[in-house]
């Protein structure tokens, strides 16, 4: 019965997307007087819809995509019973290449307009949380940052000409300017400034495993408890957040190290559960060990930012921006062999995962995915690869520069080459799904 729910939200995820996608490319079609043949929802063949006028609104078995037939184009139907004939009014290819332009391009349109609002939605009704800090707390070992010279206690002035005010300011600036190749870091350390230049392959590996840095104000978060072991004798559980050693506060960095000190030795030890505070004695390890795994969890200060229905806006219109940048760059770098193709993709299964995990998080988060899949379909769609709107794009921008027409075997032949590969590659994230599931 789980597998009910996942099913369920994927469904709504890409249905209302898809939906979204093709409406662009169907209003666009009316609005120039062309006609349209089939609105389909999923890709052949038709499961059941209903005629109405000279369009066929259906769905269709494969749930993944859907499509616009326009009576004219050589598209996904790769209908050619068109092309022996004189074009009539009402066809695509009978109309000004701008107006050709604008309907291939409207459902990407639509797309990025769809996570604009909802961008703009979420920021105008919770606002933005942030961590008013920018000095690091922990730098992970062997991670990029501790490869590049970062230290703990360093503060994070400047990244790539960017002012840093807050945590997730420094976070999407770091990762957006990795994707370009280089980082030029402004840091405070003993009172003077200096500069941390990141550099190849330091950026790619940011990418990949993450940058390794972590805000100050963080406490040892338990993950594990060893049975038997002074901290399991003592009652610690996992999600317990460890306070102080032997009257001496303890934060994430320095627990190892307090812990050492008091080897063989009984300390008082506190931690705080669900809100509350408790108390123990224990005796750590003649090895300094107390037997737990812990990982860092911010317990600074945060700050809730409101904006009007209007302020919002370009905020909304900022977030989208700064995920289609890096949805673009993040391409580049799989194009450059920077970053591993099966690390970057999902497919269908993950999908389904990541819209169930996000539904179970609350109505914010589920939109909030939503908005992020609906960037991510429009920058793939802008692609300029046959049988994507980027590939009929090139099409008419090959017409405007040469002043003809492609021909429409070799259109046809193009659309069924490409139309291949997507079901290869479609394959191929479902098998790199599996993999990972």
């Amino acid at each position: 019965m789980e597998a009910l729910p996942t099913v369920f939200y994927f469904l709504v995820v890409i249905g209302i997307l898809v939906l979204v996608h093709e409406l662009g490319h169907f209003l666009a079609a009316k609005f120039f007087g062309m006609r349209v043949d089939r609105f389909s929802i999923g890709f052949p063949p038709r499961a059941f819809g209903k005629k109405i006028g000279d369009t066929d609104y259906c769905v269709s078995w494969v749930p993944i995509g859907g499509y616009v037939k326009i009576a004219g184009m050589v598209d996904e139907s790769l209908d050619t019973d068109f092309v022996n004939e004189e074009p009539k009014p009402w066809e695509f290819r009978s109309k000004p290449i701008w107006q050709r332009m604008i309907v291939i391009c409207a459902g990407v349109v639509m797309n990025i307009f769809l996570a604009i609002l909802i961008f703009w939605g979420i920021i105008f009704y919770q606002g933005k949380t942030v961590k008013p800090v920018t000095e690091i707390g922990y730098v992970v070992p062997e991670s990029p940052a501790a490869k590049a010279g970062f230290l703990t206690g360093d503060v994070i002035l400047d990244v790539n000409g960017k002012r840093a005010t807050h945590w997730e300011e420094i976070e999407n600036s770091v990762y957006s300017d990795a994707l370009s190749g280089n980082l030029a870091v402004i840091i405070r350390r003993d009172g003077r400034s200096t500069v941390v230049n990141i550099v190849q392959p330091l950026t790619s590996e940011i990418l990949e495993n993450g940058l390794g840095l972590f805000p100050a104000g963080l406490v040892a978060l338990v993950t594990t408890v060893e049975t038997g072991k002074p901290a399991d004798q003592a009652g610690l559980k996992p999600g317990d957040i460890i306070l102080d050693l032997n009257g001496q506060g303890v934060s994430f960095h320095s627990l190892q190290e307090s812990v050492k000190r008091y080897a063989g030795k009984e300390v008082t030890f506190k931690w705080k559960r669900e809100g509350e505070a408790n108390e123990s004695r224990l005796t750590p390890t003649a090895e300094g060990k107390i037997g737990v795994g812990f990982l860092p969890m911010y317990n600074g200060p945060f700050e809730n930012v409101h904006y009007s229905l209007l302020a919002a806006l370009p905020e909304g219109i900022k977030d989208a921006w700064n995920m289609s940048w890096m949805s673009l760059k993040s391409i580049y770098q799989i194009f450059a062999g920077r970053v591993s193709l099966s690390k970057s993709v999902a497919g269908p299964i993950m999908i389904a995962k990541l819209a169930t995990r996000s539904a179970e998080m609350g109505i914010i988060s589920f939109l909030g995915f939503m908005a992020l899949l609906s960037m991510n379909l429009a920058i793939l769609n802008l692609l300029p690869f046959p049988a994507l709107d980027g590939g009929h794009a090139m099409f008419l921008v090959y017409e405007a520069v040469f002043r003809r027409e492609i021909p429409s075997k070799v259109k046809i032949a193009l659309q069924q080459a490409g139309f291949v590969l997507l079901l290869v590659f479609m394959a191929f994230v479902l098998y790199n799904d599996i993999i990972k599931f």
